[in-house]
């Protein structure tokens, strides 16, 4: 069987040409060629035809190989070429090589050109594959594959830079879509169906942007699109027209006809001290208030309605919440609380993580505001107490540890006042087998002071349990100092606004020594937060408190990647 091959002959003797076709047909291949023997038609047959491998005489006249190895190289196409001589002196032939060609071969040894042909065949095969694949991954890496728009990644980098080019008259502007209804596709006809819509709608939102400005998908059925030196009237009547053409558009799936809608948030890029988290912020309250007036509206941010739309965000992260609750979007993490004198036991706490929607951590800043204010904290404390029970039961089930090491789980003031809360913790205990005195509960300073009834209810079952309790953030309010002596709490957190300033403002520092000379007289040992540098890791050894906790002492790490690290080393 004869494989085709496009062959161009750089070759003054056409004698000599046809000699190299008769090779490469008794080789198995069908030659197509063109002979050229000049450096015009060199560059002509290469600009208006495709090759598969160039064979070139050394010495032409007027026209050597060494030109002709310069001209491939000016067109930039990746085509092998192979020398083909009658004499050529072995230095020559070097740097040829050099220069480009893949291989030289003597007339005389005409046997050596098919093989040669075929590696460099070979070889090129290789290197575009690897380009392909190569071209592939960094279009991946700012592309989303579905749409084929750019990602959220690129889209924050294009936002990045133009926010860096605001002042002096430079505005731009974020338009932030989301869409309504998509979801009735979604659970009406299914998730390939949702798929292709997105597809179809990503082509018709993509024709009328400029080329200067950027579209992407943000994720989900959001949408981001960045207006380039844009005044607000021109970006009201992009996202009104945006508006209009996924209004119009109707999507047929098998028998099914779907109009969607959409809702858009728009932010002005006007001010230069505006950044990544503040415009997309701004643009996703912006989009929840569109929404909430109505849908299929462009609604602008404004300073002035920043409260009303807090609570819009708020009302958005409680539906986040219980959809992150019902797939078990949480993560537990943990940070070492490290001894500072000469006690041997190593504490930790345990830290709260929501995954979004792209499996991206969330830090509780953001989402626990909205589940207090919506009555969500009972619940999610409640699955940080099984999760934690749960790595406890496999920690110790896998590692000889020792009871001195206690757990800290941090608990909310909703919390305290749920009556059956105590009874759901020594549930949770008893079936996962632990021993409670490995388990302590963090409250905070106001939320004791808020349900000081509640609170000390809590403190007292958990305390009969055997589980220790520490007060967290004490100082910020500096107005429990005189319920110290009523509540059993066995450690005092000293909070962490006082810590990260202590080493330059005296106040903070005397707050701090107060703090703990108070709770080292009523009996308490004293843990400092938010303790960032060796220096004040330093003052507080000479200050006398007894623990400190902060990146300066570990950074929070994912709790089962810890479990992973005991089970490969049992001693550690």
């Amino acid at each position: 069987m004869t494989t085709p091959l496009r062959v161009l002959l750089v070759e003054d003797s056409e004698d000599d040409a046809m000699l190299l076709v008769r090779e490469l047909s008794k080789g198995g291949y069908l030659p197509e060629f063109q002979r050229v023997d000049t450096g015009a038609a060199l560059e002509a047959a290469l600009e208006h035809d495709a090759w598969d491998i160039i064979i070139t005489d050394h010495n032409l006249p007027g026209f050597s190989s060494e030109s002709a190895l310069a001209t491939i190289k000016r067109s930039e196409l990746d085509i092998p070429v192979i020398i083909v001589s009658g004499s050529i002196g072995e230095s020559i032939a070097v740097e040829a090589m050099k220069n480009g060609a893949h291989d030289y071969i003597m007339k005389d040894n005409l046997a050596r050109l098919v093989p040669a042909i075929s590696r460099e065949l070979r070889e090129t095969k290789n290197r575009h594959a690897h380009r392909l694949a190569q071209e592939t991954i960094q279009h991946l890496a700012y592309h989303d594959p579905l749409t084929g728009l750019a990602n959220r990644h690129e889209f924050d980098n294009h936002l990045q830079r133009s926010l860096r080019t605001v002042g002096n008259g430079v505005q731009h502007a974020l338009l932030y879509m989301d869409l309504d209804q998509f979801k009735i596709i979604n659970d009406t006809c299914g998730h390939v169906a949702g798929d292709e819509l997105l597809r179809q709608l990503a082509m018709l939102l993509r024709a009328p942007v400029r080329d200067g400005d950027s579209l992407a998908r943000l994720g989900g059925d959001e949408f981001g699109l960045l207006l380039n030196q844009c005044p607000l009237e021109q970006a009201l009547q992009v996202g009104e027209r945006m508006l209009r053409t996924i209004g119009d558009f109707r999507y047929v799936w098998e028998d099914n006809t779907f109009s969607i809608g959409a809702s858009i948030g728009l932010v002005m890029l006007d001010d230069r001290a505006q950044t990544l988290s503040d415009v997309m912020r701004m643009a996703d309250m912006a989009c929840y208030a569109a929404k909430d007036r109505g849908r299929n509206r462009v609604h602008v941010y404004r300073a002035d309605d920043a409260e009303l739309l807090q609570r819009h965000g708020e009302m958005k992260w409680v539906a986040r919440l219980n959809h992150a609750l019902e797939e078990n979007r949480f993560e537990l993490f943990r940070q070492r609380i490290m001894p500072l004198g000469d006690k041997n036991e190593q504490h930790c706490e345990f830290l709260l993580r929501m995954l979004d929607e792209r499996g991206e951590h969330i830090l509780p800043g953001a989402f626990i505001p909205a589940a207090e204010r919506y009555n969500l904290m009972p619940v999610i404390d409640r699955w940080v107490v099984r999760n934690a029970c749960s790595f406890l039961a496999q920690r110790s089930a896998s590692t000889d540890c020792a009871n001195t090491e206690l757990f800290f789980i941090n608990l909310s003031g909703a919390t305290l006042s749920d009556d059956k809360f105590a009874a759901y913790v020594t549930e949770q205990i008893k079936v996962h087998g632990l021993s409670p005195e490995i388990i302590g509960f963090e409250i905070t300073e106001t939320a004791v002071i808020a349900n000081l009834s509640n609170a000390m209810n809590f403190i007292d079952k958990v305390k009969q349990l055997g589980c220790r309790v520490a007060l967290d953030d004490f100082g910020a309010g500096l107005s429990s100092f005189s319920y110290l002596k009523s509540i059993r709490a066995d450690y005092l957190k000293i909070d962490g606004s006082f810590i990260k300033d202590m080493l330059d403002d005296p106040m903070d520092h005397a707050i701090v020594e107060a703090i703990n000379n108070i709770g080292h007289v009523v009996g308490l040992q004293t843990i400092a937060e938010f303790v960032e540098s060796d220096a004040t890791k330093q003052r507080l050894i000479k200050i006398g408190v007894d623990y400190a906790q902060g990146n300066a002492i570990q950074r929070p790490n994912p709790l089962f990647t810890q479990l992973h690290s005991h089970l490969r080393s049992p001693g550690t």
